[in-house]
């Protein structure tokens, strides 16, 4: 917001002994795209900033992982939204039991569809780092030229901003959502984009989800994890139709695939990844650096697990790890 984030030459820090160079197969897409493919429904960019855009992707691993820097505007309440055919199986935890250095976590775990790691500028709201399966934008596995990219703000499927508020999904079979017809309905990915664009704290990003009704059709309910620069949590989630907040306590907070509200810490851990997680947070007293926050995903991994990515609230740090191996990446989000 009111800023530029770095270029791509210096956003993205490759960690000196751990990560490739693209393969041969993944060049710099580095002159203006070919003939477009697709068309977008919420850029509102003008000509020479969609190219902008479209001329930043690059390839960077065989997951296939790209990353792509969105220049100017985009409406992000319009246009597409997700609709999975089956539940998302994910594992997120946020480390706060030292409030100086908070950091969040995930693995996303889904079918072998292409990721892309987006930054964004908005001109009214925060800049951020977020990742994207761009399968959902009917975006294919060489995504070069299609300018359906253009949507791909409205659908971060995890995040942070510039504020170091970071959010992550997960489904949850047991969420039901009862509409007030009062609100303006939002897709239950694309009220990810709204907390990035607007949110600085938990309380804030609780306030957009309020603001909102969810739409979980086409696709699997859902539960939702936030976190800030403060070290402060919650787990959003929809019990009865009706919107139910969990914060954190005692230095950490995690979320699976089984609901958390309400239900006592004992039956939350009847369930593998969550005790997992849970087990290894309350050993580290919710302390952990983005390099142990990695172990403990890659303990909680599953044959799907597509990406693990930690962000530093406070630092801006995004460590990256991606199921096609070639070591971890790491991108800066300029902190205000």
């Amino acid at each position: 917001m009111r800023r530029t984030l770095p270029a791509v030459s210096t956003a993205l820090l490759l960690a000196l002994t751990a990560c490739s160079t693209p393969k041969s197969g993944g060049p710099l897409l580095t002159g203006p795209p070919p003939a477009a493919a697709g068309t977008p429904t919420a850029s509102r960019q003008d000509a020479a900033q969609a190219e902008q855009t479209m001329a930043s992707l690059r390839r960077l691993d065989d997951l296939p992982l790209y990353e792509m820097t969105y220049v100017g505007a985009y409406d992000a309440t319009v246009g597409t939204d997700a609709a999975p055919p089956s539940p998302f199986g994910c594992s997120l935890f946020v480390a706060a039991g030292d409030p100086t250095r908070p950091l969040f976590a995930r693995n996303f775990d889904w079918d072998a569809n292409p990721a892309l790691v987006l930054r964004t500028d908005p001109p009214d709201g925060y800049a951020a780092v977020s990742l994207v399966d761009i399968s959902y934008l009917g975006v294919g596995a060489d995504p070069a030229g299609d300018r359906r990219l253009l949507n791909a703000p409205l659908l971060p499927f995890d995040g942070m901003n510039e504020r170091g508020l970071a959010v992550g999904l997960a489904a949850d079979d047991a969420a039901t959502v009862r509409p007030d017809p009062g609100k303006p309905t939002v897709g239950s990915v694309r009220i990810l984009r709204l907390v990035l664009d607007r949110a600085a704290t938990v309380d804030e990003a609780i306030a957009v989800f309020t603001r909102h009704n969810l739409d979980f059709d086409g696709g699997p309910a859902l539960h939702y994890l936030l976190a800030d620069a403060t070290g402060a949590s919650a787990v959003i989630e929809f019990v009865d139709g009706a919107l139910r907040v969990e914060r954190g306590t005692g230095g950490w907070q995690a979320l699976t695939n089984v609901p958390v509200a309400g239900v006592p810490e004992e039956r939350r851990r009847e369930d593998r990844r969550y005790g997992q997680i849970a087990a290894a947070l309350t050993e580290a007293g919710g302390v952990l650096d983005a390099t142990a926050a990695h172990r403990v995903l890659a303990a909680v991994r599953q044959g799907h697990t597509r990406w693990s990515v930690t962000y530093g609230l406070r630092s801006g740090e995004v460590r990256l790890v991606t199921a096609a191996g070639g070591g971890e990446r790491r991108y800066q989000v300029p902190m205000s």
